[in-house]
């Protein structure tokens, strides 16, 4: 790994020095949030009131309408369609919004309802999906959001069907500077910070011109406030394949762990693999496993990119993309880079053929063992 931090840091160095008063061009993820154009959550909100979110707490979801169940079937027509989530039109205004009905298990599940209320009701940025609403009438709990009409990432990455166009480069890039904005925005401006603790592809939702929104904040926390920085939990939840190995082995969260999921994202969208797939052969079904061998030699980590974008891509952008990656998925929580620091490396990675070498080579490692209609 010592090539990976060398990279990085001679990286870091150089943007510091070159971008202090540089503006990132909206076309990379969008636009980039300045501190003073964001409200922070309000200071009044207890700290406990999120971390034991209720019914109780309603008076604070002062951004949020309460709907009745009766308005939100209106809405979506009986719910008519598949899955949990809804298109709907809310009567009277006429907005098209996402209605999402959950599942409940137990206390844990009503739980995480509110604290996803709670937390939407007060964190806003371009990069974070909006909140409309809430329904709890009864043993109804209803979530609705704006609607954001391309899907997730997951469904552009690993559900690409013949008449889909896959992501090609530069969206690829565009999508993962998006996401590190809106994570930015939770670990270093929201006030008190907030850890996301569920970062994966199919909660990143793309809205017009593919700008990435992050979504289901159920099982967000806030930072902690104890020395070492670390947040315990009883039960480890979030998604196999993206979990921090320190998380998954003593339960104790941060912002590092995020870092680490997001390292994970970074790497689907170099190879438009899983982060966990079953499908495959026992030793390729950790995506973080399957790529530690190539994190030795950069020069070869091209052969790694999807074979969707046929070898539509800047060399040099892989290898840096890759290189940041492999950053973030360090074993060592203390090794892996801040989120601003994250940020920083997007803005400078190749998106088009003049920034970097292109690459026409096939990409051999995949050919055995993946299969993409």
């Amino acid at each position: 790994m010592a090539w990976v931090w060398n990279w990085f840091t001679c990286f870091g160095n150089f943007c510091k020095k070159n971008i202090q008063t540089e503006e990132v061009p909206e076309a990379r993820g969008g636009r980039r949030a300045n501190p003073e154009q964001i409200n922070p959550p309000p200071r009044g909100v207890r700290r406990e009131n999120i971390e034991t979110a209720s019914e109780e707490d309603s008076q604070h979801y002062k951004n949020a309408k309460a709907f009745r169940f009766d308005e939100l079937m209106a809405a979506t027509n009986n719910f008519r369609g598949f899955g949990k989530v809804y298109k709907g039109r809310l009567q009277g205004t006429d907005q098209i919004v996402a209605i999402k009905q959950l599942n409940l298990e137990g206390e844990q599940g009503n739980r995480e309802f509110y604290v996803e209320i709670l937390m939407l009701s007060l964190l806003h940025h371009p990069n974070l999906v909006t909140l409309i609403g809430y329904c709890a009438d009864g043993a109804q709990r209803l979530v609705v959001y704006e609607y954001v009409p391309l899907g997730s990432l997951a469904d552009h990455l690993h559900d690409v069907t013949p008449n889909k166009m896959p992501l090609d480069w530069r969206l690829r890039i565009e999508i993962a500077l998006g996401a590190a904005k809106g994570l930015e925005y939770l670990h270093d401006i929201a006030n008190p910070a907030v850890i996301y603790r569920d970062l994966k592809s199919s909660n990143i939702l793309l809205g017009e011109d593919y700008q990435p929104k992050l979504s289901d904040f159920g099982l967000a926390r806030l930072a902690p406030e104890d020395e070492d920085g670390s947040h315990v939990t009883t039960t480890v939840m979030g998604t196999y394949g993206y979990c921090a190995p320190e998380y998954i082995m003593t339960g104790r969260v941060n912002s590092k762990s995020d870092i680490f999921s997001f390292g994970v994202l970074l790497l689907e969208l170099i190879t438009g693999r899983k982060a966990f797939d079953n499908t495959r052969v026992p030793a390729e079904r950790s995506l973080v496993e399957w790529v530690r061998p190539f994190m030795r030699e950069r020069t070869s980590c091209h052969r790694l990119a999807d074979p969707l974008l046929q070898g539509h891509y800047p060399k040099r952008g892989v290898q840096q993309l890759f290189s940041l990656a492999g950053l973030c998925i360090n074993e060592k929580p203390s090794m892996r880079p801040v989120i601003a620091d994250v940020v920083t490396a997007l803005s400078h990675v190749p998106i088009t053929y003049g920034e970097g070498s292109s690459s026409s080579v096939s990409p051999a490692v995949h050919q055995s063992s993946r299969n993409r209609s």
